[in-house]
């Protein structure tokens, strides 16, 4: 079934993305900023809620399955972008990141044509990873403090550590397609 309730959720996890862009970019207030940061969790809450009704209403598909993982990937993307541009998240860190999703996108594909999608099936170190990321996206949009806490700072912090578990996970599933890489190569040796 295409159109489900998990794929709808899905879809306006995509629609969302133009809507964070236009209020983010009304203007740089923290009225823009609380508005943003409430557009990108709602997003962030409808990835969780499209994969738990399709696993508890068995209303998984192949389309699903390809549109869940593009969703989050632009999302993220867009968030990080508007971040770069106003200068709360460095280039590098969001290369990183962005970098990171698109080769595992890849990897995860090559795997999946050579029947071998489930070796590189999300790990924990990704979901750690994906909890992280969105936590600190969250409190890089918030930005202002508050009350005693700063939310820039934890944001930044949460930030690097998010790229450091990028690159930790990009590693984990790297290490986990290496013998079907390896066996790959030889095939085309011979």
């Amino acid at each position: 079934m295409l159109w489900n309730l998990p794929n709808t959720l899905t879809m306006l996890r995509i629609l969302l993305i133009p809507v964070f862009a236009i209020v983010f970019y009304m203007s740089p207030t923290h009225q823009a900023n609380v508005y943003a940061t409430a557009v990108f969790g709602l997003a962030a809450i409808t990835d969780w809620l499209d994969g738990y009704y399709a696993r508890k209403w068995n209303q998984t598909s192949a389309f699903g399955a390809f549109l869940d993982p593009v969703a989050d990937k632009l999302m993220v993307a867009a968030a990080l972008i508007i971040l770069v541009e106003f200068d709360r998240v460095g280039a590098v860190v969001a290369f990183i990141i962005i970098g990171r999703e698109i080769a595992i996108s890849a990897l995860r594909e090559w795997m999946a044509g050579i029947g071998e999608r489930g070796s590189v099936a999300v790990a924990t170190i990704g979901k750690v990873k994906t909890v992280v990321q969105m936590v600190a996206i969250l409190f890089l949009l918030y930005f202002d403090p508050i009350g005693p806490l700063n939310i820039s700072f934890i944001g930044q912090v949460l930030i690097q550590l998010a790229a450091i578990l990028t690159l930790v996970s990009m590693g984990y599933y790297l290490k986990a397609a290496w013998p079907q890489m390896r066996a790959d190569k030889k095939t085309k040796l011979k």
